[in-house]
C-alpha cells in the first residue's frame, strides 16, 4: 500500500470572492510538490462562512468547480474541500472531492451551525462519504460535524478522517481537543483545515489546522494565525500496524442512526 501525500492550505479567505480565492490557491497549488495526491482546503473556500447563498451559490457545472477539476487534472492531485451549491432550487454546503482525473464525489453537510442559522439557509445532507483513492479510503466531514461523534464513528470504513471548517478563534479550544479524540476513539489518521483571519461579520480565525496519526500524535501543524500551507505523508503501513496491535475499533459498540424530529441532528440507539 503506496503512502498518501497530503497539502494542506490554511489562508484568510477573500469575503464572498471566488475569483480571488481561486486565483489565491492556484498559486499555491503550482508551488506544491509534484508527489502531492491531494489538497486540503477550508469550509466555503471561495466565500467564507456566507449565510448569503442566493447571490453566491454555484452549480456542479459552475466555474469553480470546472476549475477544480483542470486543477487537478493539470497537477495530477486529488482537490477537496467545500463551497455553497444549489441544486433544485436548494442550497448546499457541499464538499466536493475531485480526482486526479477530473472525477467528482460530493458530500452535504450534515450538522448545519444552528447558532449562525444555517439550518435556515441550507439544506442538510443524509448520507456519509467514503472515498476511494489511491488504495485509501478517505471520509471527509464539514466543520460544525465535528462536534458529533456517531456521525464520525469508523467500523474500519476508512483510513483517513477529514474536516474542513472555518472554526472560530474564540471556539478553538474545542477544535483541537476534539480532533485529538476523534483521530484516538476512530483509530485514523485525522487531517483537518481551518481558515485565518477575520470575515466580514468580525469573526477572527487562527487556523489550528493539524494532521494527526491514529493514536493522536501530532504529524504536522501550520503556525497558527498564519496563512501557509503544510505537507505530510500519511503511512498505511503504521495505521495497520497500530490497528492490529491494539485492535480498539473491534470492541465498540454497534448502534443506528434515528434522525431527530427536527431533522437536524442524529441521536444514537446502541442496540
Amino acid at each position: 500500500m503506496q503512502d498518501l501525500n497530503i497539502a494542506l492550505f490554511q489562508y484568510d479567505i477573500s469575503w464572498e470572492n471566488p475569483i480571488a480565492n481561486r486565483e489565491k490557491i492556484q498559486v499555491f497549488i503550482e508551488g506544491l510538490a509534484p508527489e502531492t495526491d491531494l489538497l486540503v482546503l477550508p469550509e466555503m473556500f471561495t466565500t467564507g462562512f456566507s449565510m448569503k447563498p442566493q447571490g453566491l451559490a454555484e452549480t456542479m457545472d459552475g466555474a469553480t468547480v470546472v476549475w477544480m477539476q483542470e486543477m487537478a487534472i493539470k497537477h495530477q492531485l486529488a482537490i477537496t474541500g467545500s463551497l455553497i451549491i444549489t441544486e433544485k432550487e436548494e442550497y448546499y454546503n457541499r464538499l466536493v472531492f475531485v480526482y486526479d482525473n477530473g472525477e467528482i464525489e460530493s458530500y452535504d453537510k450534515r450538522h448545519a451551525f444552528t447558532l449562525a442559522g444555517e439550518q435556515k439557509e441550507y439544506t442538510r445532507g443524509t448520507e456519509r462519504l467514503i472515498v476511494s483513492y489511491k488504495g485509501w479510503k478517505i471520509c471527509p466531514l464539514i466543520c460544525y460535524d465535528l462536534r458529533f461523534p456517531v456521525w464520525a464513528r469508523n467500523k474500519e470504513e476508512y483510513d483517513v478522517l477529514l474536516y474542513v471548517a472555518n472554526w472560530p478563534a474564540v471556539r478553538i479550544k474545542a477544535w483541537d481537543a476534539l480532533l485529538k479524540a476523534r483521530a484516538i476513539e476512530n483509530m485514523t489518521y485525522t487531517v483537518a483545515v481551518n481558515r485565518v483571519g477575520v470575515d466580514a461579520n468580525g469573526h477572527k480565525y487562527c487556523g489550528n489546522s493539524i494532521v494527526l496519526d491514529s493514536l493522536g500524535e501530532v504529524l504536522d501543524a501550520p503556525a497558527s494565525n498564519k496563512e501557509m500551507g503544510c505537507s505530510v505523508t500519511l503511512s498505511k503501513e503504521n495505521l495497520d500496524k497500530n490497528r492490529n496491535r491494539f485492535g480498539f475499533l473491534k470492541d465498540g459498540d454497534d448502534f443506528v442512526i434515528i434522525p431527530s424530529a427536527s431533522g437536524i441532528s442524529p441521536k444514537g440507539s446502541i442496540e
